[in-house]
């Protein structure tokens, strides 16, 4: 078991995309990385072997597929035998796939979208509590700004969003002093890799209606992740919505 001395976050879904640039972001101001992945190993290998190379031994490696009920309580015990004391849990980790209802969406359609996007978390921060509970921990929960404003044909994937928006809430009361919970709602910030929701007209328009005219960049996420856990004490239970002003439009 590691931890004394050491800041220590858990970002899930850490080894792609925006959960990779906020891992790297931490482990620049301090923080060492209990990575978790489900599927990219090559990258999560490859990102660790960056981070330890500036700091030896600041990354560890946690695999799970968080769909999976059994897999999240595996996980969270992992953590639990692993780190003394978590300072920073980072809910990243997402599914997004399209459910339309006209379509027949299926109840396993429905049920992975709130697994990965709302169970998952709940149950991780249910699982890591005895390592939260120190004092002074955070908890940042990735949401999304389709959370309130709905993407065609994603219903599911907004209501589990939505949901994890009031659990943002909802825990913030339950888990305070000790623990303080938080979300952002990142806007355009990275394109889906399908273009099953934003092809290129889609994509043009969101931009020409963003009141600063341009996407956002990962780092600005990671800043904001940042900035809730290390240097606002008396923040919780808000969701910083980082969409360049995106969803103040109609």
């Amino acid at each position: 078991m590691t931890t004394k001395g050491k800041k220590i976050a858990v970002v899930t879904g850490g080894a792609r995309r925006i959960g990779r640039v906020i891992a790297k972001h931490l482990h620049g101001i301090g923080f060492d990385i209990a990575l978790h992945y489900r599927n990219s190993v090559d990258s999560a290998q490859s990102l660790a072997g960056e981070l330890c190379e500036r700091r030896a031994g600041s990354c560890q490696l946690f695999a799970a597929d968080l769909e999976d009920q059994a897999q999240v309580s595996a996980l969270a015990a992992q953590l639990l035998a692993h780190y003394s004391a978590i300072d920073l849990l980072v809910n990243n980790a997402s599914g997004f796939a399209p459910t339309p209802i006209i379509e027949s969406c299926t109840p396993a359609q429905f049920d992975s979208m709130l697994a990965s996007n709302l169970r998952a978390p709940y149950f991780l921060i249910q699982g890591l509590l005895p390592a939260l509970r120190g004092g002074g921990a955070s908890i940042v929960n990735i949401l999304d700004a389709h959370a309130n404003h709905p993407l065609r044909h994603f219903n599911a994937y907004s209501a589990a969003k939505a949901g994890l928006a009031s659990l943002t809430r909802s825990l913030a009361v339950e888990l305070g002093p000790k623990i303080r919970v938080n979300g952002i709602a990142p806007g355009a910030i990275l394109w889906p890799e399908s273009n099953d929701a934003y092809d290129a007209s889609v994509r043009e328009s969101i931009v020409a209606k963003t009141p600063l005219q341009c996407m956002g960049d990962p780092t600005d996420i990671a800043r904001a992740v940042a900035f809730l856990a290390c240097d606002a004490p008396f923040i919780t239970g808000q969701v910083i919505v980082v969409d360049g002003g995106r969803s103040l439009v109609s």
